[in-house]
């Protein structure tokens, strides 16, 4: 590619940036960023939101299982598609369905709610229409795991324990519920653990934490994501070759 050349594609790519970046804001918005479907409800809503103060958008809906999977059952999105006008809210319901008691009893099962936005056709030359989709996790909670009010938030973190294998910490989660955790620190209020990625913990799982055992100190503290969207810390203390979770809170800031 001659220099004439790669110096157009470069300008015409920068030129068209503004029009992506205005463009891929979503106009459809989900109340949560997550769900938990208690097994003795029948069915639950979340509001949806048009931040679009000029246009309507369609809200396209479905519900996937862990592997993608489009279904219909044991759960079913109602309505699958619905009109919003701008600025407006409306709501989406999950039903569960019969076979939903089929379900295991001892775990949470894992689903995902998607809602797609469809933007007005648009006629005018030289523009772009961008479709955007919101992507949720739903936790189908059996009744048996339901936890008391006084611990809803994290019902499961003190089932978290660490191994050591090798030069790196293996962690377990022995607990029914699935187990999210987005960060972790040598100690309260260290930074954070360069090496650490993001992992979901399935029920009765485990899975190497990335890096060396050395990393994550002999107090380490991670970040889950609680039934809420909120991020508490739980606090780790190490003896040997196992750590388990430290009996006192870390306090809220």
């Amino acid at each position: 590619m001659s220099l004439t050349i790669r110096r157009a594609a470069r300008a015409l790519l920068l030129c068209s940036l503004p029009l992506f970046t205005q463009l891929a804001d979503a106009a459809i918005s989900l109340q949560k960023s997550r769900l938990v479907f208690d097994g003795d409800k029948r069915n639950a809503s979340m509001t949806v939101r048009n931040t679009s103060n000029q246009l309507p958008y369609l809200a396209q809906g479905w519900i996937e299982d862990a592997e993608g999977k489009k279904i219909r059952a044991p759960l079913l999105l109602l309505p699958p598609i619905q009109r919003i006008e701008p600025g407006d809210i409306s709501q989406i319901k999950i039903q569960a369905m019969p076979s939903a008691n089929l379900l295991r009893q001892d775990r949470e099962t894992l689903f995902y709610l998607n809602l797609r936005e469809i933007p007005p056709k648009n006629n005018l030359e030289n523009t772009l229409n961008i479709t955007l989709q919101n992507r949720i996790k739903i936790f189908y909670r059996p009744v048996a795991l339901k936890a008391p009010l006084s611990e809803l938030a994290s019902p499961w973190h003190e089932k978290l324990q660490l191994e050591k294998e090798g030069n790196s910490w293996r962690i377990f989660n022995k607990s029914g519920y699935y187990i999210t955790l987005v960060d972790a620190k040598k100690q309260v209020k260290a930074p954070s653990v360069a090496a650490f990625e993001p992992v979901m913990l399935a029920p009765f799982s485990d899975s190497i934490l990335p890096g060396e055992a050395t990393d994550y100190g002999t107090r380490p503290v991670f970040t889950y994501i609680n039934d809420y969207g909120g991020r508490p810390e739980v606090e780790f203390r190490c003896e040997a070759s196992s750590c388990s979770v430290a009996e006192n809170r870390i306090p809220k800031n």
